[in-house]
């Protein structure tokens, strides 16, 4: 019992000279035998390529000699199906961005009137403010202007 105890506490530790014998295993391999197994792979895996290219390529004019003439007898079909196809996907995307950017301004609107103060509300209000001090300064210069026209009389030589 006790040796079973003792047994199971102790760690194995290779010993040095294992460990150099294993490291050896691997230093010693022939770097020439890993070059060519190397190259020997990449010329059979871009040969399989080269090959499926080519198939594919060649698969690809076959088709397209025998079907073009279902092609462009069915062509009138084709196009208008495909403008078609074409305005109902911008015409859905554009609503979606019109829908996306009506409720960003709506919240924008939403905030501002708050006074939440959302980015950009300075530029507004002080655009706000100019606009209202020129259309006070207009007024006060038309009261002048128009008080002034009045005062003259509208023919002198009468």
């Amino acid at each position: 019992m006790a040796d079973l105890n003792q047994s199971s506490t102790q760690t194995h530790r290779p010993t040095s000279s294992s460990s150099v014998v294993f490291l050896r295993k691997f230093q010693t391999s022939n770097s020439s035998t890993q070059l060519a197994a190397g190259i020997s792979t990449f010329l059979i895996t871009g040969s399989i390529f080269l090959l499926l290219t080519g198939f594919s390529i060649a698969s690809t004019l076959i088709s397209l000699i025998f079907f073009s003439p279902l092609i462009i007898l069915s062509s009138p079909i084709w196009v208008p199906v495909g403008t078609f196809f074409f305005l109902l996907a911008a015409g859905f995307l554009s609503v979606c961005g019109f829908g996306v950017v009506s409720v960003a301004a709506s919240s924008w609107l939403y905030r501002y009137f708050r006074g939440l103060h959302p980015p950009g509300s300075n530029q507004v209000d002080y655009a706000r403010s100019r606009i209202y001090d020129t259309a006070t300064h207009v007024k006060d210069y038309a009261r002048e202007y128009v008080g002034y026209l009045q005062s003259k009389d509208a023919a002198p030589g009468a």
